[in-house]
């Protein structure tokens, strides 16, 4: 069973970055995540585990309901999804799931910044500039013209700066890319 929420694909979709997508089944606010699956089972539906994408998405109470799935169905369950806003604040699903997960892993694939430091921070940006301000979910799209709303993984540091790939390349002056006069 594929649970996603809020997709860049679409409403019922689970996608990469490289263009796959998949069938899912969409779990808006309020949806029992456990009364679904088990409805599911009971007309004969089969289910081995279940996967999460976009679980930052989900609610806390959504969250413990993943929780029962494994407790009392004893299903595994594999959540993905980023902790953290583009305020460097917990999204409250990441913050229930780091709560009541029995494990959690980072993935071993390494998001890198523009400047080549590994990525930990998502950066919103509207028109090409990085905002700090607004909704905390905004659906975005990384393949949109710069007009619009996206995102970009950024370091600790140029997150801080607000300094995205743009900037850097629009030639924006900060002390830390200048080069270093070692006279």
């Amino acid at each position: 069973m594929i649970f996603t929420r809020d997709d860049r694909a679409g409403e019922g979709k689970l996608s990469s970055r490289l263009g796959l997508v998949t069938e899912a089944v969409e779990a808006p606010a309020g949806m029992d995540l456990y009364a679904y699956l088990v409805a599911q089972l009971s007309k004969g539906g089969k289910a081995d585990y279940v996967i999460v994408d976009e679980a930052q998405f989900l609610a806390p109470a959504q969250i413990d309901q993943l929780a029962r799935i494994v407790d009392d169905l004893g299903l595994d369950v594999f959540a993905f999804g980023i902790t953290t806003d583009f305020r460097t604040k917990l999204f409250p699903g990441s913050q229930r799931l780091i709560e009541l997960a029995d494990r959690l892993e980072q993935l071993q694939i390494e998001a890198l910044c523009w400047c080549g430091a590994r990525a930990t921070h998502n950066a919103r940006t509207v028109g090409g500039e990085m905002v700090v301000e607004g909704e905390q979910v905004v659906v975005g799209d990384v393949n949109r013209p710069a007009e619009e709303i996206g995102y970009e993984v950024l370091c600790r540091r140029r997150h801080r700066k607000r300094m995205t790939s743009a900037a850097a390349h629009a030639g924006a002056l900060s002390p830390d890319v200048l080069p270093v006069n070692h006279a």
